[in-house]
């Protein structure tokens, strides 16, 4: 059954051709009827998918060179999720990025510490220590980085 060509709208689009959505009681559809209204609701629709990216973001970056930067970065990620400032996708990509920089972190605090336990036991050697029956240099609380 063909369409009823008097249902659609009288108007004509910007490429000149007659407008194929339905029509209203006036002969116009909703949006040649109310001009405004589309523009108006791009805005809408456009403020509510708004993505925020790390340029628009007010505060800047840290610098993440330690545990407690990153932890305190995935603290205010987690509010600013909440409160809306940030997409919940951005926040994935960045948690991802965190979780690598805090792995490399670790990963430089056990290297700088097993390079002071070799050099330590090195000069323990070097002054004969460890076969001169005298004892390794015993570590205090403190000497290593990273313990308290």
């Amino acid at each position: 059954m063909p369409k009823n060509p008097d249902s659609r709208c009288k108007a004509r689009a910007k490429s000149g051709k007659r407008c194929r959505a339905a029509s209203t009681e006036g002969g116009l559809c909703f949006f040649h009827a109310n001009p405004n209204k589309a523009s108006e609701l791009g805005r809408i629709g456009g403020r509510k998918s708004k993505h925020h990216s790390a340029a628009e973001s007010a505060d800047p970056l840290p610098t993440l060179d330690s545990v407690i930067a990153v932890r305190d970065t995935v603290a205010r990620l987690i509010t600013d999720i909440y409160s809306g400032n940030l997409q919940p996708r951005m926040a994935t990509g960045l948690a991802s990025l965190l979780n690598l920089q805090l792995r490399a972190i670790e990963t430089a605090d056990l290297e700088r510490r097993v390079a002071k336990l070799e050099k330590l036991l090195s000069d323990a050697e070097a002054e004969g220590g460890l076969d001169g029956g005298r004892d390794v240099p015993t570590l205090e609380r403190g000497d290593l980085p990273g313990h308290f």
